[in-house]
């Protein structure tokens, strides 16, 4: 429980110390208008209120990210406790507060164009590309799982292709609707309840003294029981993306930077929603070993239960919680992953229009845009679910690289402090390479399956090519380049 309770605080300490730092470095001005004051438009560009926007940005980012990633990433171990206080504080949450103020400054655009206007066309194109297949994947993904648990908990006749054609109904409907409408209304409401979740199960595990076997004094190696083939790095890492650092996270962001009153609000809606979902993360690693007794007890019941986490998050809820504990479970793994499916289609919708200009105040033209998305997306619903998810945990964590140097650059030409988004994303570089070289073919993704060894040296030799190609970049960058006004 001490470790636990040390983690819980420096995640909250991050937020106000470091994020303060990054929030003063990038040098948020409350007299600056923003985009939901200066464009509104009653569609996209609408002005909420704060508390609102954050609900509705962590939901966004959260979904069953921080969940289920942390119960797969905790069986490697006390280290995916280190990954989630570090991750979160020095990586995720400055890519995530980073990105959407350079989003908000540039008019709220999404993140290709963010990514172009900083790394050049070419990137922009492959940007572009590469964050559209992400979008679709999550779209098709977070389709058929929830589809599939609401099944299983209604009469026959409500089969599981019922409740596809239902749900990916709705992602139509909030896609196209005014963002204040379905999504303010209920986004705050599901992302309280998800977060009320995760404090009710660690107000139960503080008052009950639940033992938190966590390992420290035994120390850091691998507990995974995939042993020598599952490394810690780069494996842990990419099974812990949201809770830590998530490249789709950069995805969702422009669309709450439409919507923000002031810049100040920034730290609390960006950086804010990020160590909030570390802290669901930090939770429920806690209470997977927890409740299950410890590493290797947890790795036999996730075994036993054909690797579903979701049954071990209703069991925890329920037997922690009660009835109430069971509806919030039952919420989180439907509700959840439903509410970012329907955003991925929604930024989807914004990225598109971005791109091609077409303007999203009618809504004809919304439709128009949201057709082509539907049909590929309906397509990718017959794709079988681990093949898709085995390319969105790699295509996620590559966003994040693109999206940090991206940022580098950005506080570069303006003379601040780069080495906040720089040094996390030679990490990611590394971590992402070395991950596709070292990944056997067929199990995460179609990796290259090269010994660890060589697939680490690779990836940090990739880290260093971009290094040194930033600092190239950098050395021409004279005084008249410079931008003074951000």
């Amino acid at each position: 429980m001490t470790s636990f309770l040390i983690a819980l605080v420096a995640l909250i300490a991050g937020y106000f110390i470091y994020g303060s730092i990054v929030e003063r470095i990038f040098g948020t001005d409350a007299k600056r208008s923003t985009p939901a004051v200066s464009m509104a438009d009653g569609v996209d560009y609408v002005a909420m209120p704060t508390w609102k926007v954050y609900l509705i940005q962590f939901l966004n980012i959260a979904g069953v990210g921080p969940i289920f990633g942390a119960i797969m990433g905790i069986m490697y171990g006390p280290a995916a406790f280190i990954w989630i206080v570090l991750g979160t504080i020095f990586a995720g949450a400055v890519h995530d507060f980073i990105s959407g103020m350079i989003s908000l400054r540039m008019g709220g655009q999404s993140l290709p164009n963010i990514v172009g206007a900083n790394l050049g066309k070419a990137i922009k194109g492959v940007m572009g590309v590469f964050t559209c297949v992400l979008l679709i994947m999550v779209i098709a993904v977070f389709v058929r799982t929830p589809a599939a648990l609401l099944a299983s908990l209604t009469p026959d006749t409500m089969h599981t292709t019922f409740w596809a054609i239902a749900i990916f109904l709705y992602y139509i409907l909030a896609t196209l609707l005014p963002v204040d409408k379905l999504i303010g209304n209920l986004y705050p409401l599901f992302g309280f309840a998800l977060l009320f979740m995760a404090v009710g199960i660690m107000a139960y595990m503080i008052y009950n003294g639940v033992e938190i076997p966590d390992g420290f004094s035994e120390g850091l190696y691998n507990r995974n029981p995939g042993g020598e083939a599952a490394p810690i790095l780069p494996m842990m890492c990419i099974s812990i993306a949201c809770g830590a650092i998530s490249g789709f996270h950069a995805t969702q962001s422009p669309m709450m930077a439409r919507c923000l009153k002031n810049e100040k609000h920034g730290r609390i809606v960006f950086y804010g929603a990020m160590v909030s979902e570390g802290i669901v993360a930090l939770i429920w690693a806690a209470a997977a070993i927890a409740f299950t007794g410890g590493y290797d007890k947890l790795a036999d019941y996730m075994v036993a239960n054909g690797q579903d986490a979701g049954i071990l998050v209703h069991e925890v809820c329920t037997s922690w919680l009660g009835k109430f504990g069971g509806i919030l479970a039952i919420l989180g793994v439907i509700a959840a992953p439903i509410t970012t499916g329907d955003t991925a289609m929604r930024s989807l919708r914004l990225i598109i229009a971005d791109t091609f200009k077409i303007r999203q105040n009618k809504f004809l033209q919304r439709l128009l845009v949201t057709l082509p998305i539907i049909a590929i997306s309906y397509l990718l619903l017959n794709v079988n679910f681990d093949i898709l998810w085995r390319y969105f945990a790699w295509c996620n964590q590559t966003l994040s690289i693109f999206t940090l140097w991206a940022c580098s650059v950005w506080l570069a030409q303006r003379g601040k402090a780069y080495l906040i988004t720089m040094i996390p994303a030679i990490f990611m570089t590394a971590l992402c390479v070395s991950f596709i070289c070292y990944a056997p073919a067929g199990r995460f993704i179609e990796g290259i399956g090269l010994p660890l060894a060589y697939s680490q040296g690779i990836g940090i030799a990739a880290a260093a090519i971009c290094t040194y190609l930033f600092y190239r970049w950098k050395s021409g960058l004279t005084e008249d380049r410079m931008i003074s006004a951000a």
